[in-house]
């Protein structure tokens, strides 16, 4: 029980660490933010393949089956919003 406390300690004080750091980002930064945070996705879809792939349990597996269609879900949706703002970028810079 004590194991399942500590980790969700460290799950409650990463986020609220990640909402303030992400919140004080000056606009300028957020088509680079953005690319990073793709990273964390794939970062995300990488451990929830381990933890499917481990079948330790049926609900591991489905959480891990979830978890996978979520954070991929993540990665494609911010590759196609990073693609869309730096393609606003290259128009605005082509025209006289």
């Amino acid at each position: 029980m004590s194991d399942l406390v500590s980790n969700l300690y460290v799950f409650v004080l990463a986020g609220f660490i990640g909402f303030e750091v992400i919140r004080r980002v000056s606009p300028l930064l957020h088509t680079p933010l953005m690319s990073l945070t793709n990273a964390l996705a794939a970062i995300a879809v990488v451990g929830a393949i381990v933890l499917a792939g481990e079948a330790k349990s049926t609900l591991a597996t489905v959480l891990g089956t979830v978890a996978i269609v979520a954070a991929t879900s993540n990665v494609v949706g911010g590759f196609i919003i990073t693609d869309r703002m730096l393609r606003m970028f290259k128009l605005s810079k082509q025209k006289p």
